[in-house]
Parts: structure tokens; C-alpha cells; sequence
């Protein structure tokens, strides 16, 4: 589940290739790129990650995963190899045959990308005609499939007034986790960067979503907000030293480079889709070593030691540390503090 980082899991960019050009992609996703891997070496790969013994769950995304020829072949390796496969994708070429053959090949779980509850605004994101369309079609297949369906949002001005409608129709097509990210100025998404939420929004949508989860049936969790489960620990008054020590064991914060770790189609090893640090190439090392070795990795995996400023300061750098995508974008340093953390001073000195 995301920035949560339970269960532990990487996430496999299959390819660049995409159906579709949204205007928000960190991947700038459009044609293959001439080095993304093989079907042998991505075999390779997905036998080398089987080694490391707490991922057993895989994501396959992209670009669109659906457009690579060798995809189903992919994930019927990776179960063979005991990975539960997890497929993110916009859900416009998922049709009942296909959700049939996704769930022969392991896929316990979908993420479809939905960014408005109409089609107007959808298709605008998405930069397509019938893009919800297509994308609702996908999800009634995917339940009709019997996967669990997830729904990612990306929160930003063009839909920050829709969040909660978004909600309601998720909730409306059972899904059962809703990953709530926030527009991060990479990739494509560099080309909006006037559409990222500031703090004072930032601030606003995490109180929203505290607020929203009572009445949703959908698990909604944000993504490159890591301050919400320190904002959720003060609004109920849970902030003594006993209290923050059970949460350090339940919320990790910022998952890049702990829980999560990013490939990229080339085989770059990156600690986050965000935070685009290269630590190795799983094309020239074995991924348990990179893994293992990597001291982009071992910075993260020590963060409360080395982050900056307030995120240095801040008590709660354990279940928070900020969002290191964020402060890659800002700073270009992905050790500097959040600057889109909203949590009073106050509360978060760690001297108090």
C-alpha cells in the first residue's frame, strides 16, 4: 500500500510505452524506450528479486503495462516464482477477457488511475476522448474478475474540488483501497508544475481525507503526504512519548528506499518514482545486491540520522520523514526537509 510500505514490494516500470500522453505522467509516458528489457533479462530480474525474502508482491506498471507483448507471459513467470502480482494501469484496455487472463496469471490486485468522477475532466487529464469511459468498462471487468480493485487518484487544482465525488464513485464500484497522490513536478507533471498543491492545500486535503474516511468504505491512503498520520495522532490528542513509540512500529512514514523501491524499464534501480536517484542497474547487478548495498538506500533506510532542516528537527522523522519525492522536486536534494509539511512547530520539535 504505498507510502505505508506494508507489505514491503517493489514496483517494476515494464515499459514507457503508453496508450495514452496524461498530462501529469512522472514517467512521460509515450513510446518504448530502446533500452527498457527483454523478456529474458526481465526473467532474470524477476528471479533475482524472488532472492530477497521480504518482497513477496510485485507491481507491474508503466507507461501501461497492458501495451507490452510479453506482459501475461511476465507475470505467469512471477507467480510461478510465488510473487503475488499487483497491475497499475489507466484501465482502458481492460475488457472481461483480459481481467480473466490477469487473474489466471496471479493478479490479486488493479490500480486504476481515475483523476475526476465525469468524463470531462477525466478525458482532460488524460488527455483522451473516451478515457473514462474506457477506464469504467476496465473496472466493472476487474470486479467482475474477482481482483481487488484500487483506485489512484492524483490530487491537484485541476480536480481538488472533486476529491470527494471521486471518493463517492469509488466507493460506488467497491473499491476496496484508494492510494490518494499528490502531483509531484516530474516527468510530464513538470509542465504543470502550477497545478501542485501548495501548503496551505496540502493541509487541507489530508484534514479532508481524515474526515471523509469516516463515511467511505474505501481505505483511502495519501501518497508523497506522509504528514497525515502525525496530523491524525495530534487531532486525537495521541502525541505522548508512549503512543508515538506503538505508531513508530505500525507507520514507516516515506516508504522510498525502505519498504519500496522503484525499477525502472532500463533497469535503473530508483527509490521512488519520485525521487529519481539512480542505485544501480539490474542489467549489470543482481537487484539483491543493489538492494543490499546501495547507500542511496542505506541513507534512506537511516533518514531519521540525516535528514535536513525541519524534517531534521521534527519528532515524528520516524512515522513522517516528509515526502523525499517532494523534496528531490523542490530542493534536489531528497534528504532536504518537506517544505509542503503543514504540522504546527510547535508540535513537531523534537525537544518539547
Amino acid at each position: 500500500m504505498g507510502c505505508i510500505g506494508f507489505p514491503a514490494h517493489p514496483a517494476w516500470e515494464v515499459t514507457s510505452a503508453c496508450n495514452l500522453k496524461c498530462i501529469h505522467c512522472h514517467a512521460s509516458g509515450g513510446k518504448p524506450a530502446s533500452d527498457e528489457m527483454d523478456t529474458y533479462e526481465a526473467k532474470r530480474f524477476i528471479r533475482d528479486l524472488a532472492n530477497v525474502s521480504e518482497f513477496r508482491m510485485l507491481v507491474f506498471t508503466g507507461g501501461e503495462p497492458l501495451v507490452r507483448p510479453d506482459l501475461i507471459e511476465l507475470m505467469d513467470y512471477s507467480n510461478s516464482l510465488g510473487f503475488k502480482n499487483v497491475i497499475a494501469t489507466n484501465g482502458t484496455l481492460i475488457d472481461d477477457s483480459l481481467a480473466k487472463d490477469l487473474k489466471k496469471v496471479g493478479v490479486v490486485g488493479a490500480a486504476v488511475s481515475l483523476d475526476a468522477p465525469t468524463p470531462e475532466a477525466h478525458d482532460f487529464v488524460r488527455n483522451s476522448p473516451k478515457a473514462y469511459e474506457l477506464a469504467m468498462r476496465g473496472i466493472r471487468a476487474i470486479n467482475r474478475a474477482g481482483i481487488l480493485l484500487q483506485i489512484n487518484v492524483t490530487a491537484m487544482e485541476y480536480n481538488f474540488d472533486l476529491l470527494s465525488e471521486i471518493i463517492d464513485v469509488s466507493d460506488q464500484n467497491r473499491a476496496s483501497i484508494m492510494l490518494m497522490y499528490q502531483l509531484v513536478p516530474v516527468g510530464r507533471g513538470e509542465i504543470i508544475e502550477h497545478a501542485t498543491l501548495d501548503l496551505e492545500q496540502n493541509k487541507r486535503l489530508l484534514m479532508f481525507l481524515s474526515d471523509k474516511q469516516r463515511s467511505a468504505d474505501t481505505i483511502v491512503e495519501p501518497v508523497a503526504g506522509p504528514q497525515y498520520w502525525p496530523h491524525l495522532l495530534e487531532n486525537r490528542g495521541l502525541t505522548g512519548e508512549i503512543t508515538l513509540k506503538v505508531a513508530e512500529r505500525l507507520f514507516h512514514g516515506c516508504a522510498a528506499g525502505r519498504g519500496f523501491v522503484y525499477i525502472k524499464p532500463n533497469g535503473d534501480v530508483w527509490p521512488c518514482p519520485f525521487v529519481p536517484v539512480n542505485c544501480g542497474n539490474v542489467k549489470q547487478d543482481d537487484f539483491s545486491k543493489i538492494w543490499s548495498e546501495s547507500k542511496v538506500l542505506e541513507n534512506l533506510r537511516n533518514r531519521e540520522k540525516l535528514l535536513k532542516g525541519k524534517c531534521g528537527d521534527c519528532r515524528y522523522s520516524k512515522i513522517c520523514g516528509g515526502c523525499r519525492g517532494r523534496s528531490m522536486a523542490i530542493s534536489g536534494d531528497y534528504l532536504a526537509e518537506d517544505p509542503s509539511c503543514f504540522l504546527p512547530e510547535r508540535s513537531r520539535f523534537k525537544k518539547i
